[in-house]
């Protein structure tokens, strides 16, 4: 029996590059809110995108990768990380931002990955690369921002603490819920980041070689 235009894929307009990429990661975060990573299939997404499943398969061999991939290419990119003009401001705004994508269909891919994960460690670093790449180049346009302002010593930058606002919101979110509380956020600002890029200067000095 033949397969009518709404099922077959090859009677639809045929769509290439960016506006190919958009309706599948579209079509995966849908599937993501509506059933859930555990019930992510490459079928599923196949048939919201209205594409062929076989197209998928070529560039995201396991729904983890495609996940992954759906998810970080949705993010917003650094430009447009908030510009509140203080490093207390920016800090809370980038962590609010976060906060808000872990409660959504980001936050259940989450937990899905990290699921895969434990059982492929294969995968473990590609989950990671994303993870790092997306977020630390938020948190270092936000702490050159700082630099930039005078409000942190250069010298206080390094990758640890780059990633740590970001890894705290993360691990609150898998092992107590979300959404995330926003005393929590201001709680890992003001106890944390701050003291950790604001060090007094003669804590600067003892940490410095001679």
């Amino acid at each position: 029996m033949p397969l009518d235009d709404a099922t077959d894929h090859r009677k639809r307009p045929r769509r290439r590059g960016k506006a190919l990429d958009d309706a599948i990661f579209q079509a995966v975060l849908a599937e993501l809110a509506e059933h859930g990573y555990a019930k992510l299939t490459m079928e599923g997404v196949a048939e919201r995108a209205k594409t062929g499943k076989a197209s998928l398969y070529r560039r995201w061999p396991t729904r983890m990768e495609l996940a992954i991939d759906a998810v970080y290419h949705l993010l917003p990119d650094a430009s447009s990380t908030p510009d509140t003009g203080s490093l207390r401001g920016d800090l809370l705004a980038v962590l609010r931002e976060i906060a808000e994508v872990l409660a959504g269909p980001t936050g259940e891919a989450l937990r899905g990955v990290l699921s895969d994960v434990l059982h492929e460690p294969a995968s473990t670093a590609k989950a990671r690369r994303y993870s790092q790449g997306a977020g630390r180049r938020r948190m270092q346009e936000v702490i050159q921002r700082a630099v930039d302002r005078g409000e942190i010593d250069p010298a206080d930058v390094t990758p640890r603490r780059l990633e740590t606002g970001q890894a705290l919101l993360r691990h609150h979110f898998l092992f107590d819920g979300g959404p995330i509380p926003d005393e929590v956020i201001v709680e890992i600002v003001d106890d944390v980041l701050i003291p950790l890029f604001s060090r007094p200067t003669n804590d600067r000095a003892r940490a410095r070689p001679e």
